[in-house]
C-alpha cells in the first residue's frame, strides 16, 4: 500500500467521522428544541383539524358546507384497501417497515440526487413525515431551513407511530392532506372530484385523487384530465409494482377514460344562497 493510498484512508475515515459527529451533534440541537419546540406526546395525542359544517336538507342530503377549511374527517373503517395500498405505493413503499422515518429511503436520495444528478428521485419522506409537515408546518431557519425542518419532521414522526397505529396514521393522512381548490381531506376530494362518499370509490377513482397529491394543481383532474390520466396511470402502475393488483388489473384500469363527476358545495349551488344565509 503507497503512502498516498494510507494518507486518502485515513484521512478519509477522519473525514467521515467529522461528519457523522457533525450529523449526530445536528440531530441533537432538533432534538432539544433548539430550532423551536417539538410538540409534546400530549399534544400528539390529541391531533384536531378543522372540518367544515354540513348543510343538510330534511332528507340528509347534502346541500352545501360552510367553512373556512374545506374538510370533513372520515374513520380508518371508512378508507377502501385500493385507497391506502395507492398511497403506499406511490409515496411510501415501505411505510410497514420503518418507525417514521427511512433510514434507506434517504439513502436512496443521496446517491441518485447528488452523485447520479436524478432530480426527479423525491425527497426521501415518508407518509408520516409528510404526515408532520401537512400538521404543523415548516419554518425559516435561513440556510439550514431545509435540514432542520427534515430532522425535525423525522424526530416528530417518530414519537407519532410510538402513539398511532400505521392504520390511525394513515387516517390522519388522508384527512390532512390538501387536495387542491381549498380542498382538504380524502372525503372532501371524493366529494369534490366524483360526488360520492370515499366508501364508494373505485380503485381508478382512487388512483386519481392519489394522483393529484403529487401537485395539486397540474394534477388537477378538472384543469388539467391529460396530466391527470397520466399521473393516475403511474399510479396504477406503482401498485402493480407493490403487488398490490396484477398488471393486467393495471393495464385494464389504465385504459379507462378520466370520468369525473364535479361538484362544488359552494354558493353556485342551487341552494347557495340558503347556504350563505345560513
Amino acid at each position: 500500500m503507497t503512502d498516498l493510498l494510507k494518507f486518502l484512508i485515513k484521512w478519509g475515515l477522519i473525514g467521515l467521522l467529522v461528519l457523522a459527529g457533525g450529523l449526530s451533534g445536528f440531530v441533537f440541537l432538533v432534538h432539544e428544541g433548539v430550532f423551536g419546540p417539538l410538540p409534546s406526546r400530549t399534544e400528539l395525542r390529541h391531533i384536531e383539524s378543522e372540518q367544515a359544517t354540513l348543510v343538510l336538507a330534511n332528507d340528509n342530503t347534502l346541500i352545501g358546507k360552510i367553512f373556512a377549511t374545506n374538510r370533513t374527517n372520515i374513520k380508518s373503517d371508512q378508507l377502501p384497501e385500493h385507497l391506502t395500498q395507492a398511497l403506499i405505493a406511490t409515496e411510501d413503499r415501505r411505510f410497514f417497515q420503518h418507525e417514521g422515518y427511512d433510514a434507506r429511503s434517504y439513502l436512496r436520495v443521496v446517491f441518485k440526487t447528488l452523485l447520479l444528478g436524478n432530480r426527479g428521485s423525491g425527497g426521501g419522506s415518508t407518509i408520516t413525515q409528510q404526515l408532520v409537515k401537512n400538521l404543523y408546518g415548516r419554518a425559516n431557519f435561513g440556510f439550514l431551513s431545509l435540514p432542520a425542518n427534515k430532522v425535525r419532521e423525522a424526530v416528530i414522526a417518530y414519537r407519532m407511530e410510538q402513539l398511532y397505529s400505521k392504520r390511525q396514521i394513515l387516517t390522519l393522512y388522508l384527512n390532512s392532506v390538501p387536495f387542491g381548490e381549498n380542498v382538504y381531506g380524502i372525503e372532501a376530494a371524493a366529494q369534490r372530484y366524483f360526488n360520492k362518499s370515499t366508501t364508494q370509490l373505485k380503485p381508478e377513482e382512487s388512483a386519481v385523487l392519489i394522483a393529484i397529491l403529487k401537485a395539486n394543481t397540474y394534477y388537477n383532474p378538472r384543469l388539467h384530465p391529460n396530466h391527470a390520466r397520466q399521473r393516475r396511470n403511474k399510479v396504477l402502475n406503482s401498485m402493480a409494482q407493490a403487488d398490490f393488483i396484477s398488471t393486467n388489473k393495471a393495464d385494464s384500469l389504465s385504459s379507462l377514460p378520466l370520468k369525473l363527476d364535479y361538484s362544488n358545495y359552494q354558493l353556485d349551488s342551487p341552494s347557495g344562497y340558503f347556504v350563505h344565509q345560513v
